[in-house]
């Protein structure tokens, strides 16, 4: 039971980390953006979210148990704060080319951040397993807008 409050920590980092959704949210800038047919409702992205951001908090917390910190915790900060700066870059700046700079960036985090869990626990892997995807799913989709909005020379 001595485990759980850091538990609470790890939730709180990666409240922090959806914190960028709160702050920078889509607004009339993103509802007027030209979208694929394949687009989800908005109403998809929050529960989607919340519950990654749920696993993601617990697969830290697993690997923190048992290395403390180290580059294991190191790739996972970064993956958060990578998670934080799409929010901002994409809703915040209006600028789907750089958040996809990001988003692209992010992937190879989790991605590492997975092959480093693997050793440790394999049960943090199974729960980022489903993040990675849905990064995979949000970046497959903010390429799309990116092109669906770009504006043709000539």
């Amino acid at each position: 039971m001595s485990d759980w409050p850091s538990l609470i920590v790890f939730i709180g980092l990666c409240a922090a980390a959806a914190s960028a959704g709160a702050f920078f949210r889509p607004g009339e800038w993103y509802v007027r953006l030209r979208k694929p047919s394949w687009n989800p409702p908005n109403w998809v992205f929050a529960p989607v979210w919340s519950m990654l951001y749920v696993m993601i908090a617990v697969a830290g917390w697993l690997v923190w148990r048992k290395e403390g910190l180290g580059a294991a915790m190191l790739v996972y900060a970064a993956q958060l704060v990578l998670n934080f700066l799409w929010s901002v870059l994409f809703f915040g700046r209006k600028r789907p080319d750089l958040a996809l700079m990001d988003v692209i960036t992010l992937w190879l985090s989790i991605v590492i951040c997975i092959l480093v869990f693997a050793p440790i626990s394999g049960w943090a892997v199974l729960l980022m397993l489903p993040y990675l995807a849905w990064v995979t799913f949000a970046g497959a989709l903010n390429l799309a807008i990116l092109r669906l909005n770009s504006r043709r020379a000539g």
